[in-house]
This record gives structure tokens, C-alpha cells and sequence, in this order.
């Protein structure tokens, strides 16, 4: 019996609370695939010491965990105020102090991080502050000074977000901060590198320009989190490998109603677009303190797994939550309830007339013969984990078993949704031998059983990038041994 394999992947920030070995363990035995670097917090020692603890831990358990690391971006921040956080009440007056020199803050006034904030504002906007808990509407702007009047009050304190409702600050996307944690990001070596803020596709060239200079390989994931970035989603998700549905800013900008709407068609158009795609902020927020997530996080897990995302993430549940293994595993559950609901795709017309490559022709005869035959799996020997991509895109019932001998690649497709990334090294023997080795490596690990019908993908020439040509539909006979039914 073949054991149940989870579809969707799961994202799990590392902070406080997973810095203990043994918690560390538990979130990754429990299911993580891809851990987060925040480099919003903490200092650059500490994400080192944290990617090198998820690698020993990840090798201990025998597995691969792929790092993602997070910018900060250009977050307008309010700073610190004297005394403490401050109570405010709907009606009273506030200013932000936008210049350099502004001294601390007080019940009246703080300070901005972002000086130039008094020029992108007007007579009549709304300031969202803490994630929308407090706003403030804009009653006069004079000598780098906004004056407020709170119409929706509440605790503030040192370091809280500043957002514009509509959008519309001009705050460029790439801090100094975030060219820094660029080069950090490179000399550790993540798999991925999220950009925040993102406005245009301009900002993720400039981004992987900055990358590749540093020496770092990342995969770029496009945080899409800013009400510009909605006008050119197109652009942005070209420009990508990678899209985040970055709920908790996007959410505060255009606003809560507008928010579900949005989510599922970022969703639906980074799929069409062959791109990876993460549904991520506050998914289970209350199991920061509770054992168990809410019926409506559960719903609301559910829903992004049927809308197909690829990969659902964990903040602050994992980071500094009471249970991070208990977040993990509830995350875990939860995919693999809604998994069961996924419909295969029947109809293959719209991505027939996407298909510009020989591997995209090659994924896509795979699946079309998937929907016929009812294969256990879909094999694919990859080199550089593309034909695992181009599968993963059509919605289907059949697992796809990966095998690339580039470590960097399997990480890679620890994002991939229904694609399970294994260590194998056809090197050196030709295809059919390989096709036969790679059937036995699944048999070997409990993946495959004898009788199972498998499809195949693979190249005329094993080791080459780009080479996937040829696709054949083999039985797994005793012992593991491939028996081939020809090429199609």
C-alpha cells in the first residue's frame, strides 16, 4: 500500500519559537517543506544560524528543506515613541513628524521612518496604521508635518505600519537595508528571495539584478501586497518565478471586502501564467496562543488548496506562536482534507495554444493520458526540475514523483504543487536504463508497488538541461522491474 502524499506545500517562519532543536524537528517532521527568513527581524548572525540549523536538522531526518528568505521592503514605519505605547480616542488630534530630526514620540506626535511621506499625502486621506487597527484622516499637511484627526483610535506603539488607503506612496521598492539582505541573502544560499512592496516588474529586475551581482541563484517571489501592483499583476507575474498573495498589506489598502475577490484571482492568474503561486498571512493566527485553529481558518485554508495555490505559509503561528509543531500539523491536516475535493482538469484546450518548448508538449501529453489510463504517478527525470513545473500546472489527481540528481533543483520543487522532488543520478547510462532505475528507486522507497501503471517523462539524453523529448507508460513488475507497454 502506497502511502498518502500531500499536494499542497507548507511554508513555516522560523523565529523564537522554533530556535530550540528539538521544536525545530517537530515543525519539520510534522511537515514543513520551505522554512522563512524574516529578515524584517533579527540580525544578519541570526538568519545564519537558523539556516544552518534547519540544514542539520533537515539532514538528520533525511530530508530536504528548502530557505526562503523575506525582505523587509520599503514599510513606512512610525518611530519610537518616549515613554511607551500610547492610547488614543477617536476625535483627538496626532501628528506625523516627518522630519529627520523629530524627536521622540508622545501622546501628540511621533515620528516617520519615511521623511518624504508628507508629499504623498493630501487633505482627506486615511492613514491605516497597525494593520488597520487605527486611522487616522489627514486634516493638514505643513513644514514636513501631517496633522491627524483619529477616527478609529486604539493602542500605538514604537515601530507600527503605516499604509495609505487606495495606495499611492511613492516609496521606492528596494531599501539600503534590502540591498544588504540581498547580499546576505546570496552568501547563505536560500532557495528562494521574496520582494516586498512590490510595484511594478521593474522592482523584481532590479531585484535579481542585485541577486545574481551578489553570486546567489534564488528563485524570485513577487510579494504582492501594494494596490499599484494590482493594474500591471500581469507584468509582475512575467517578471516572477514565484507569487505571494501577501494578505495582511494588501488587505489594509484596498480593503477587506475587496480582498478574497483579489486573492483568488492572483491565484488564478499566476497558474495561467505557469508561475508558482503562495497564499500566505494570518492563515492560522489564532494558534499564536491556541492549540487548534478557528473553523474559519480551517475554511480559509481550504479554499486557497481548492483554488489550486501551490503553497500555503505560516507568520507569526510558527515564528512566535505557542505551538509551532501544533500550527505545522493542523496546516498538514487541513491541505490534505481539502486536497480531496480537487476536480481534474478535463479540459486542456486553453493550455494547448500556451505551449511554446518540447518539455511544456511533453507535460502536457502527460497529463492528457492521466485523465485516460489512472496511473499511480507520474515519473519525470529532470535535470533542471522545468518538465516538474510544466506538470504541476494542470490540475490532476496523479502524484508526480520528481528525480533530479541537482540538489538545487530538488529544493526548487519543494514548491511545486503535487511534485515530490527525489535524489536520483541517471548520469552516465542511457535512457531507457535510467527509466528502468528510476521505476526500481520508487519501488525501493515504498512509492511504487508492483502492478502499478506509471507515465514517464524523460530526454533522449540523460544530464541535459531543457531535454525532456519522450514519454512512455510503463507497469511495475516484480521486484520493481519496469515493464514497458512502448513510447508514445
Amino acid at each position: 500500500m502506497t502511502p498518502q502524499l500531500r499536494r499542497t506545500k507548507i511554508i513555516a517562519t522560523l523565529g523564537p519559537a522554533t530556535d530550540p532543536p528539538e521544536m525545530l524537528q517537530r515543525i519539520l517532521a510534522e511537515g514543513v517543506d520551505v522554512v522563512r527568513l524574516n529578515f524584517s527581524h533579527g540580525q544578519p548572525e541570526d538568519h545564519r544560524l537558523r539556516a544552518d540549523a534547519v540544514r542539520t536538522a533537515a539532514a538528520a531526518l533525511g530530508r530536504e528543506v528548502a530557505i526562503l528568505g523575506d525582505l523587509q521592503g520599503p514599510k513606512i514605519r512610525v518611530e519610537r515613541f518616549a515613554d511607551g505605547a500610547v492610547h488614543l480616542d477617536p476625535g483627538d488630534s496626532f501628528t506625523l513628524d516627518c522630519r529627520p530630526d523629530a524627536p521622540a514620540g508622545d501622546r501628540h506626535r511621533v515620528g516617520v521612518g519615511y521623511h518624504d511621506l508628507w508629499r504623498d499625502v493630501r487633505v482627506g486621506d486615511v492613514l491605516l496604521l497597525d494593520d488597520g487597527l487605527l486611522a487616522f484622516e489627514v486634516a493638514a499637511v505643513a513644514d514636513q508635518q501631517i496633522q491627524c484627526r483619529v477616527t478609529v483610535g486604539g493602542r500605538l506603539s514604537d515601530r507600527k505600519g503605516i499604509n495609505r488607503m487606495g495606495g499611492g506612496l511613492s516609496v521606492a521598492a528596494l531599501s539600503d537595508k534590502d540591498r544588504a539582505d540581498i547580499r546576505l541573502a546570496a552568501s547563505i544560499g536560500v532557495d528562494f528571495l521574496a520582494v516586498s512592496f512590490v510595484k511594478n516588474a521593474s522592482d523584481m529586475v532590479q531585484a535579481r539584478d542585485l541577486l545574481r551581482a551578489a553570486g546567489g541563484a534564488a528563485a524570485l517571489v513577487a510579494k504582492i501586497e501594494r494596490t499599484e501592483a494590482i493594474g500591471v499583476l500581469d507584468e509582475i507575474i512575467e517578471a516572477s518565478e514565484v507569487v505571494m498573495v501577501a494578505r495582511g498589506d494588501l488587505g489594509v489598502e484596498i480593503g477587506d471586502a475587496e480582498l478574497p475577490g483579489l486573492q483568488k484571482k492572483i491565484i488564478r492568474e499566476t497558474l495561467e501564467r505557469n508561475r508558482i503561486v503562495i497564499t500566505a498571512t494570518q492563515m492560522m493566527q489564532s494558534m499564536v496562543e491556541s492549540p487548534i485553529p478557528t473553523r474559519a481558518e480551517v475554511l480559509d485554508v481550504a479554499n486557497a488548496v481548492i483554488d489550486g495555490t501551490d503553497t500555503v505559509m505560516l507568520s507569526q503561528e510558527t515564528a512566535a506562536g505557542r505551538h509551532p509543531d501544533k500550527a505545522v500539523a493542523a496546516m498538514r491536516r487541513v491541505c490534505l482534507g481539502a486536497e480531496r475535493q480537487f476536480e481534474p482538469q478535463e479540459d486542456f484546450a486553453p493550455r494547448a495554444a500556451l505551449i511554446e518548448r518540447t518539455d511544456q508538449a511533453i507535460a502536457l501529453a502527460a497529463m492528457v493520458l492521466a485523465g485516460r489510463v489512472g496511473p499511480r504517478a507520474i515519473v519525470a527525470l529532470t535535470e533542471s526540475g522545468e518538465t516538474a513545473r510544466w506538470l504541476s500546472r494542470h490540475r490532476s489527481s496523479v502524484p508526480i514523483f520528481a528525480l533530479s540528481r541537482h540538489a538545487a533543483a530538488r529544493r526548487r520543487m519543494l514548491l511545486y504543487r503535487d511534485v515530490h522532488p527525489i535524489d536520483f543520478d541517471p548520469h552516465d547510462v542511457g535512457p531507457v536504463q535510467a527509466a528502468r532505475a528510476a521505476v526500481q528507486h520508487l519501488f525501493g522507497l515504498g512509492l511504487l508497488a508492483e502492478g502499478d501503471r506509471v507515465i514517464l517523462t524523460t530526454g533522449d539524453h540523460t544530464g541535459q538541461l531543457g531535454g525532456t523529448n519522450t514519454l512512455k507508460l510503463l507497469r511495475v513488475g516484480p521486484a520493481g522491474l519496469a515493464e514497458g507497454l512502448g513510447d508514445l
